[in-house]
């Protein structure tokens, strides 16, 4: 079942079904055996008309209440060939295959819900970089108990100039003003996200596409559940949290976004999160 955050209220979607919830979104999220807890509304289920879903569909948020975002790096092959590549000038290549053999995976905090966009907003790239790319995600929504309860798309925008030049300028090339997005929803499953599940990123710059690729799941090399548990083995999240799991889509190193490019985000099941590049006003 799909989870939407919107203005006025949580609308909860199910088998073309859609109910209101009026609860407080980090009350509604954060709690143990959420799909559950949703199940429980089946009988409220389809008390909204088309007409009426479509007018609170309008006002979709980012499904964020105060959680913090983190994120995953070299999670995949293809991420740690390409954080390889964009380091070996500065001597810091072989860090990246040292983390993907590690034991510990790499963790970092990504964004305050403040600088979270959603779906059909504004995503940023720095102005003192000169190589930026959007990264795809499936991201976990973890209560504060440690457990994995919901999954959405996420949208971790990178500048690989500023990483690539010094390793250790990781936190400027991914923390500032729009640098990730979530959305369009939450995706709350009984069971966890199936590893055959499939990631694709289209972007478009004047309405032509000028990259896309996908990847499925079971190319992570980490577990979900690893991820989530080195996250909280010295971590308190009250209202839980958000963690971007890392990417296998990487475009290739001559590409660089434009502002007014289209993002397109999409993760089967889940749905798809759109985002036009521009620059912090």
């Amino acid at each position: 079942m799909h989870l939407y955050k919107t203005l006025k209220a949580n609308i909860l979607l199910a088998d073309k079904k859609s109910f209101l919830i009026n609860e407080e979104w980090d009350v509604l999220i954060n709690r143990k055996n959420l799909f559950e807890h949703l199940s429980s509304f089946k009988k409220e289920l389809n008390e909204m008309t088309e007409a009426e879903c479509k007018k609170y569909m309008q006002d979709v948020l980012a499904p964020i209440g105060k959680q913090e975002v983190w994120a995953a790096g070299v999670t995949y092959m293809r991420s740690r060939d390409a954080r390889m590549e964009e380091s070996k000038n500065a001597g810091g290549g072989d860090f990246y295959q040292k983390v993907y053999d590690a034991e510990r995976p790499e963790l970092f905090f990504k964004a305050l819900p403040h600088r979270v966009v959603g779906n059909h907003q504004q995503v940023n790239i720095r102005r003192d970089s000169t190589w930026n790319v959007p990264e795809p995600e499936l991201t976990l929504f973890i209560n504060s108990f440690g457990e994995i309860q919901a999954y959405t798309v996420g949208n971790d925008m990178s500048s690989r100039s500023i990483e690539g030049e010094n390793p250790l300028y990781l936190p400027q090339a991914k923390s500032y003003e729009r640098s990730a997005a979530l959305g369009p929803c939450l995706y709350v499953t009984e069971k966890p996200i199936s590893k055959e599940t499939n990631v694709s990123i289209q972007i478009k710059r004047n309405n032509e596409e000028v990259f896309s690729g996908n990847i499925q799941l079971n190319r992570m090399k980490r577990e979900l559940t690893e991820l989530a548990g080195f996250l909280f083995r010295e971590c308190d999240f009250p209202v839980g949290c958000f963690l971007m799991t890392g990417t296998g889509v990487v475009p290739p190193d001559h590409f660089t976004l434009n502002v007014n490019d289209e993002v397109n985000i999409t993760i089967e099941g889940i749905g798809t999160l759109t985002n036009v590049v521009g620059v912090k006003g």
